[in-house]
C-alpha cells in the first residue's frame, strides 16, 4: 500500500502565527515524547515512520512549501510537487499519476489518502492499514474511515451507513453523507450509526487512473503537470466521492481531531506559554503564543488566547476564533519564513517618496548549511553579520565571516554563504519600488558552486 499526505492551506484560522508561507501544519506548537516543541507534520511523520509506513509514504505539496517541508522532515522526505495551488482532486490525480508513472505502483497497488495534520494516536496508522484489506474484501471503489463520534458535533461531516448492516463487521456500507448538520440532527445520525468523515479514504490505483484515462488526461505525472492548470479546480469529494456507487467505511474509535483553530490547538498544547511574557495566576484556559522578543502580559483574562508573530498580533476569546479568517485582509507578504537553510524574519519595510524601498532583514543560517549561488537583478544587499562564523563567496571570491563584518553585495553579483557554526545577520536590501527584482539562482548546493568556480578561476 502507498500512503499520500496532502499538504496545502494557507491556515488563515491560525493566523499570525500561519500565513501563505507557513500553514498551520508547520507551527511548533505541540510536544513530542521528548518534550521537544514540533509540528503536526512532524508529529505526524513520527506516527508513520514508529508504524513501519514510512518507506511507502509520500507528501503532495505546491512548490512553496518544499524548503519548510525539506527544513522540518530533512531533505530526503519523499515529495510529490503540485505545479501551482488547486484543490484536492487535481492534487489526488497527481498523485496517482506519479505513483503509476515514477514510483513504479501497479494498477492493483492500494492507495491511502489522509491529511498532513490529523491530531490521532499512532494506532490510528493500524486503522490505516486495514484500509488496504478491506479495498480488497469489500470490492469497494473506495473505502474510508470514520470516526466513532464522542458527541453530536455540528463542525464535521457524517458517513451514513446503510441501513442493516453488519455491525460487527470490519467496514460497514456507506449510504450517504451528510456535510456539518445542525446539533439535532447530529444526534439522530449518530443514533443512526453515523461516524465522523475524517477524511481519510483508499482505493485501487487503477480505479483513478481509469477515471483519468476516460476523461482523456494524461497518466503520466510529467504529461499530467503540464496540463495541471486545465484540471477542474474541485474537490475529490465532489469529484469522485460523491459519484461513487459503492464505498465502505472503516470504524475507528480512538482520539481523534482537527486542530485547525485556535481553540481546538490550544487543547491540545502542553504549555500554556510559549515565548516571553507573563500571564497571571487568575487567568483560567487563557494560552499565549508569543515569537517575537517584546514580553506581553496577560492579567486578568479567561477562556483566551494571544497570539504574537511578525507578521500581526492576534487577542480573541477561543469560542470566536474560528472567525479570524474573516478579519485578515491585510496588504503584505508573510513576515516570517522557515527556508530549507534556516529562517527569515522581516524587520522593516518601507517605500520612500523618491520612489526607493528597502528591507531590514533578520536572517539566520543554521550549521552545516547554505544559501543558493544566486543574484537580485533590481536590489543592493548589505550584510551586518552578529552571530556565528561562514564562509562567503561572491563572484567567485571566497573569504571567512563572522562577527562585525560589513559586506556589500551590488545588483547583479553571485553571492552565498555556508555557516560553518550557526550564523545571524543583519540584511538591508534596497532599491528603486518600480524595478521589480529577481532573484536569479545560478547553483542550489554548496558543492555544485564549489565546482563551478574552481572550473572558472
Amino acid at each position: 500500500m502507498k500512503l499520500v499526505l496532502l499538504s496545502g492551506g494557507s491556515g488563515k484560522r491560525l493566523w499570525p502565527l500561519s500565513n501563505d508561507s507557513r500553514s498551520k501544519q508547520f507551527l511548533k506548537v505541540l510536544e513530542n515524547e521528548e518534550r521537544e516543541l514540533v509540528s503536526m507534520v512532524q508529529r505526524v511523520w513520527g506516527q508513520i515512520r514508529r508504524s513501519g509506513l514510512d518507506t511507502s509514504a509520500y507528501i503532495a505539496t505546491g512548490k512553496a512549501q518544499i524548503e519548510m517541508m525539506q527544513s522540518q522532515l530533512g531533505p530526503e522526505v519523499p515529495l510529490i510537487v503540485e505545479p501551482e495551488r488547486r484543490d484536492t482532486f487535481p492534487a489526488i490525480a497527481l498523485a496517482a499519476a506519479y505513483l503509476y508513472s515514477r514510483a513504479g505502483a501497479g494498477l492493483d497497488e492500494v492507495v491511502a489518502i489522509l491529511p498532513v495534520d490529523p491530531y490521532v494516536e499512532t494506532r490510528f496508522f493500524d486503522t490505516v492499514r486495514q484500509l488496504e484489506d478491506v479495498v480488497a474484501a469489500s470490492g469497494a471503489e473506495l473505502a474510508l474511515i470514520g470516526v466513532q463520534p464522542t458527541y453530536p458535533s455540528s463542525k464535521y461531516g457524517y458517513i451514513v451507513p446503510e441501513e442493516g448492516g453488519a455491525e460487527d463487521a470490519d467496514y460497514r456500507r456507506v449510504s450517504h453523507f451528510r456535510e456539518k448538520p445542525l446539533e439535532d440532527e447530529a444526534g439522530e445520525l449518530i443514533a443512526r450509526g453515523a461516524l465522523w468523515n475524517c477524511g481519510v479514504f483508499a482505493f485501487r490505483l487503477g480505479f483513478l487512473i481509469g477515471l483519468l484515462e476516460a476523461e482523456g488526461w494524461p497518466t503520466d505525472y510529467a504529461g499530467l503537470s503540464a496540463q495541471y492548470h486545465r484540471l477542474p479546480k474541485i474537490s475529490f469529494d465532489y469529484q469522485v466521492v460523491e459519484r461513487a456507487t459503492h464505498i465502505a467505511a472503516v470504524p475507528y474509535d480512538g482520539c481523534w481531531k482537527d486542530l485547525g483553530t485556535w481553540n481546538t490547538l490550544t487543547e491540545e498544547m502542553k504549555n500554556r506559554q510559549i515565548g516571553k511574557g507573563t500571564i497571571s495566576g487568575d487567568c483560567r484556559n487563557t494560552h499565549l503564543i508569543n515569537e517575537i522578543d517584546i514580553p506581553v502580559s496577560i492579567v486578568g483574562l479567561s477562556d483566551i488566547v494571544v497570539a504574537v508573530s511578525p507578521d500581526g498580533i492576534l487577542v480573541t476569546d477561543k469560542s470566536q476564533s474560528p472567525r479570524i479568517k474573516d478579519y485578515i485582509n491585510y496588504d503584505q507578504g508573510p513576515m516570517y519564513e522557515e527556508r530549507q537553510w534556516g529562517w527569515v524574519r522581516i524587520l522593516d519595510d518601507k517605500t520612500y517618496d523618491n520612489g526607493r524601498c528597502a528591507v531590514t532583514k533578520r536572517v539566520g543560517i543554521e550549521a552545516g548549511k547554505s544559501l543558493s549561488y544566486r543574484m537580485h537583478t533590481s536590489r543592493e544587499e548589505v550584510w551586518t553579520i552578529i552571530k556565528g562564523e561562514a564562509e562567503f563567496v561572491q563572484n567567485g571570491n571566497f573569504m571567512v565571516i563572522g562577527p562585525g563584518n560589513v559586506l556589500h553585495i551590488p545588483m547583479k553579483t553571485l553571492h552565498t554563504a555556508r555557516a560553518s557554526e550557526d550564523l545571524e545577520m543583519i540584511v538591508v536590501q534596497s532599491g528603486y519600488h518600480n524595478e521589480p527584482n529577481r532573484m536569479l539562482e545560478l547553483y542550489q548546493t554548496w558543492d555544485e558552486m564549489a565546482e563551478h568556480c574552481r572550473k572558472t578561476s
